[in-house]
């Protein structure tokens, strides 16, 4: 693991209002403890997400959200104000904006990415699901933006 990337989580752990306020209260013990635990997880949802086949990050204006399938770690802060969101699309996780869509109606609407990559649902109804490269072909109609997209290149 790059040593940058446990600086940023380190610093973010330390930085928690409830460490804080354990560092100013003497129980430094336990404050480290406690940072080094939330270390330890924000490295494995690294690690997921660069693992899963659907795993994304998508960012909107209810926040922003890591989709690793049967979890998703989420803040109401834009990505930047979102450390390990913003880790993961640095490392390479597809990264969704739907800051710019407008039509929150057809946005609504778009199927959930399923969880273990396949894309053999049926295309309507309640609980419909699609695979993540699907849905990013539905989404960028809409006027998302796209980075690290997973989809194969198309040639002219």
């Amino acid at each position: 693991m790059q040593t940058g990337v446990l600086r940023v989580l380190r610093a973010t752990a330390a930085s928690w209002w409830r460490h804080k306020e354990l560092r100013q209260t003497g129980q430094l013990g336990l404050a480290k403890r406690l940072e080094n635990e939330t270390v330890m997880r924000d490295l494995g949802y690294l690690k997921l997400a660069a693992l899963l086949p659907n795993a994304h990050v998508i960012c909107g204006e209810g926040g922003t959200f890591i989709h690793l399938g049967w979890t998703t770690v989420s803040t109401f802060a834009p990505i930047e104000s979102f450390p390990l969101a913003t880790l993961a699309v640095a490392r390479g996780t597809p990264f969704i904006d739907i800051r710019p869509v407008t039509d929150v109606i057809a946005l609504a609407n778009l199927p959930r990415v399923t969880r273990d990559g396949s894309d053999a649902s049926e295309p309507w109804g309640p609980g419909r699901s699609v695979s993540l490269t699907t849905y990013i072909d539905m989404i960028e109609v809409l006027g998302a933006r796209i980075a690290n997209d997973p989809r194969p290149l198309q040639s002219i």
